[in-house]
Parts: structure tokens; sequence; C-alpha cells
């Protein structure tokens, strides 16, 4: 039975996204200026039902961001819990192959003025390396780092933001500054809705 509900919940999440052409549902998502906390005990919610989160842990502003292998395009195994000196903007999405966060990562690539000259751009989602290459080839965009949970899940896990019954990721905005500590968080209520990226580039802005 759990199982058929999460299959039905990933049909309704899938057909929600893909009922317009992008352009139509960026004119008509809504913004979600709120956030709730990550990790086990915590929810988001789809159209209003409620979707727990789970994970050994949970990402927090103020914190370093929670070590976890993630996989590169070309399948490389890369900690993301190494910043490298880097000031980095976080977009986490649920899965590439929809319009809502196709939005969300032309607005991380498009709507920083200047800042990804800055800064590290990053794009974590559950969909294969594959799929983010072919989504980054048709979307033309050359200035994002698109990293796989594929393989380990220990990005969802580690952060609290595995949306157990669909086994994707929540939607969710994360800044952490040049010594990876988390400088801005926000988990967007609503994973239908978009995430305040204006708010997050400010915030990484803050940080130069």
């Amino acid at each position: 039975m759990k199982l058929l509900l999460a299959s039905l919940s990933i049909v309704i999440f899938l057909a929600a996204c893909t009922q317009q052409e992008t352009n139509q549902v960026q004119a008509d998502l809504p913004v979600d200026k709120t956030s709730v906390a990550a990790g086990t005990g915590n929810s988001v919610s789809m159209k209003g039902g409620a979707l727990p989160l789970a994970g050994s842990g949970a990402v927090e502003v103020g914190k370093p961001l929670p070590s976890a292998l993630v996989s590169s395009l070309d399948l490389q195994s890369v900690e993301i819990g190494e910043s490298k000196g880097k000031i980095r903007i976080i977009s986490v999405v649920p899965s590439l192959d929809t319009p809502t966060c196709d939005v969300q990562t032309h607005a991380l690539s498009e709507d920083h003025d200047g800042l990804d000259q800055q800064i590290e751009l990053v794009s974590v989602s559950m969909d294969l390396p594959f799929a983010q290459a072919r989504f980054a080839k048709e979307a033309k965009i050359d200035n994002v780092t698109f990293l796989s949970d594929y393989k380990y899940r220990q990005f969802g896990n580690n952060n609290g933001l595995l949306i157990e019954p669909l086994a994707l990721l929540a939607r969710a905005v994360i800044v952490t500054d040049a010594q990876n500590i988390v400088r801005y968080l926000q988990v967007v209520p609503e994973v239908t809705a978009l995430p305040d990226m204006p708010a997050a580039m400010q915030a990484a802005r803050n940080l130069l």
C-alpha cells in the first residue's frame, strides 16, 4: 500500500509540473518566502498533502554544510562538504524534468546580476547525471555545477532533505560561505512553489 501511494504521489507530482509550458508555469507559479526546518520529524507539502522529511542529520544556518558524496556529470564522486574556499548558492530541486524545477534552475543560472563570476552556482537533484547533462545542454546552461544524489543519497539523508515517500529531494536553497558554513537556508514548505531566489542571491552577495 505504501509503495502504491508513493507511486501515485510521483505521478501526481509530475503531472502537476508538466501541465503547462515552462513560460506559462513561470507566470503562474507562486513564490514562497517562508521556510520549514529540515530533518526527520518535519515535513513539506504538495497541494496540501504532507510529505515527511527524513535523514540522519539536518542542515542548519550557522553550522557547516554536512558532508555528503554526490556524483558529478562525469560520474565522479564529489564531496559537497568541501567548499574549496568558494561562496556557493546550492539550489536543490526534486527533478529537473519538471517546469517548476526548470524555472528555479534558470533563475539560479541567469538572475544573479553577475554573481556567477564571484561565487559557485550548484544544482543538486536525484536526477541521473545523464539527465542533468542533457538538461544543461538543452537549456544552454554552462555556469552551474550539476551534482546528483542518485547513487549514495547522502546529500538528502545527511541534510534531512529527503522526501521519504517519493525518494526525491525537497525544494530548497542553501548559501554557504567560503568556510562551508551555511549562512542562508530556505526549505520551501510547498514543493510546487518556487523558492525566494532573490533573497538567496542577496545573502550570497552579502558574503562578498
